[in-house]
């Protein structure tokens, strides 16, 4: 697909315009030198629709918006559970996480757990985080970027990653955390205008004369098995979506890992002006999630149906469901298939400066800080953060090829290496919390054995659902947690988090917000079970 003069006019222009907000809005007053917590935390003064934006900005990239096109196509608005489950579970991390976080004073996760079980765990968690995103999420959302933007523009894979590397360098490295969060605005505008594009220009063609409503309509008549958001158990896509433990199992257990425990994602309410303000953002954000499956899923199923009816490559789609949303952005026509290539990499770039700042987050505060240099001045760690960006980036760059060439999803890669520790990781969260008898020992164990047990299920069981191994993993962390805390000493007396002075209490626009949000997501369940 080529782009046209005036659509790589749009692009460039938003890249100007991105960076220029990005250097204005990093820019400090006068006398004032940046320190640690304006960088890695925004100075702590983050509004609500900053944080919303800046959650679902870094969450969105390259393999949400193409794989979920692609499963849209392949297995239908059951691939949506991904998202509107994540909206349940952001409001469950703004009511009863986020106190705790933000009464800590904590700039990062590894700093929570060190609080809580001591500084071994906060260690080992810190270097676990450090690498996977390195060397796993940074490097497989560069890579699946770079795919993007060659099958879009033909443009070679590493000079493609290339040029999106840069691009986050520079406009993210110099602000840190508030050059992304606030710059993340335009990008989710980007992002929704692209993705509500596609859908109008797929649902139109479908409805022909009678217009995208029409459309919609039709591929509801038609395509009925493709509106289905509980599988039954002799449908092809069973073993990654088992039906009703899609709904109860362990994907619950990947979202509360990714929301409410990922430094990639958390960083942002840390660096709210206030608690309320916090939660407002992550209502703001499962209101937003509630979109996504809009903008990227039903163009999806939009394109099945155009294949089916000789409108799209039929046999290319079927062998290849990741090319569905390239194949849909062949439709738009000149201009607004520049914003919607824009948005394309609005969501990858965005994606790539909230990793990095989170990689140089934890690396600073709670490795070079500790144990390389103690005593130096903010401005000496707020240098140190930027060169571990730069250098993580560069990581990515080297061994995004090498790494993950090879692979036949990349996407998948990342679900499988992540979900051996996820269980771990929200099952030593969750006994930090509300039990207050864990202990360093238990959490040790719990972590290991989910590991352990992940793997071993991968290799024994291999024909279990992935949810499915998900949620027996966490049960059974859960338990280990418990016995080996009560086997071993107690917590000293400072470490157990004291919930009796922490109030869960919300404010009514927060509650108002979170009924609605269930309200919808029960009438959609309802509605498509």
């Amino acid at each position: 697909m080529a782009l046209e003069t005036i659509d790589i006019i749009i692009v460039v222009a938003y890249a100007i315009a991105l960076l220029g907000i990005a250097l204005l809005v990093s820019r400090e007053p006068a006398g004032h030198t940046k320190d640690t917590e304006d960088y890695f935390l925004a100075g702590k003064a983050l509004p609500w629709w900053a944080i919303g934006a800046s959650l679902i900005a870094a969450n969105i990239s390259a393999e949400q918006i193409i794989g979920q096109s692609g499963q849209g196509f392949v297995v239908g608005l059951a691939i949506a559970a991904y998202e509107w489950q994540a909206a349940i579970v952001l409001l469950v991390v703004a009511k009863f996480f986020l106190p705790i976080f933000l009464k800590r004073k904590i700039f990062t996760m590894p700093q929570f757990l060190e609080t809580r079980f001591g500084a071994e765990i906060k260690t080992i968690m810190a270097v676990f985080w450090i690498t996977l995103y390195t060397f796993v999420n940074l490097t497989a959302i560069l890579w699946l970027g770079g795919l993007a933007i060659t099958a879009v523009t033909g443009v070679p894979i590493i000079p493609a990653m290339a040029g999106l590397a840069v691009f986050a360098v520079l406009y993210s490295i110099y602000g840190g955390l508030k050059a992304v969060a606030l710059t993340d605005i335009i990008q989710v505008v980007i992002l929704i205008l692209g993705g509500f594009a596609i859908l109008y220009i797929s649902l139109d063609m479908v409805g022909g004369d009678a217009g995208p409503v029409a459309g919609f309509n039709t591929l509801l008549g038609e395509l009925p098995g493709h509106f289905n958001m509980i599988l039954s158990e002799d449908h092809a896509s069973y073993g990654d979506l088992p039906g009703i433990w899609t709904l109860l199992g362990g994907l619950w257990v990947l979202h509360f890992s990714y929301w409410g425990f990922n430094q990639y994602i958390i960083q942002r309410a840390l660096g709210a002006e206030s608690e309320k303000e916090a939660q407002k953002g992550l209502a703001f954000a499962a209101f937003l999630k509630l979109l996504i499956p809009v903008i990227v899923v039903i163009p999806g199923i939009a394109a099945l149906w155009l294949a089916q009816n000789g409108q799209l490559p039929l046999d290319q789609l079927t062998q290849t469901p990741d090319s569905t949303y390239g194949t849909l952005m062949t439709l738009v026509p000149a201009g607004l298939r520049g914003i919607v290539f824009a948005a394309l990499i609005a969501a990858i770039v965005s994606s790539l400066a909230s990793m990095m700042n989170s990689i140089s987050t934890i690396f600073t505060m709670d490795i070079y800080r500790d144990y390389i240099v103690k005593d130096a001045s903010e401005r000496h760690y707020v240098m140190v953060g930027r060169i571990t960006a730069f250098v993580a980036m560069l990581i990515a760059l080297v061994l995004a090829r090498p790494f993950l060439g090879g692979l036949e999803s990349a996407f998948q890669a990342i679900q499988e290496y992540t979900g051996f520790i996820a269980p771990g990781i929200v099952a030593v969260f969750l006994l930090g919390f509300f039990w207050k008898r864990a202990n360093k020992y238990g959490a040790f164990a719990l972590l290991i054995s989910s590991a352990v047990l992940s793997v071993a299920a991968k290799i024994l069981l291999p024909d279990l659902p992935f949810v499915l191994r998900i949620w027996i993993v966490f049960l059974i962390c859960i338990v280990v947690g418990v016995l080996a805390s009560l086997l071993t000493p107690k917590p000293n007396e400072d470490q157990p988090v004291d919930v009796g002075g922490i109030s869960f209490r919300t404010h009514t626009g927060f509650n108002i917000a979170s009924v609605l949000i269930v309200l919808i997501l029960c009438a959609i369940y309802v509605a498509f079970w």
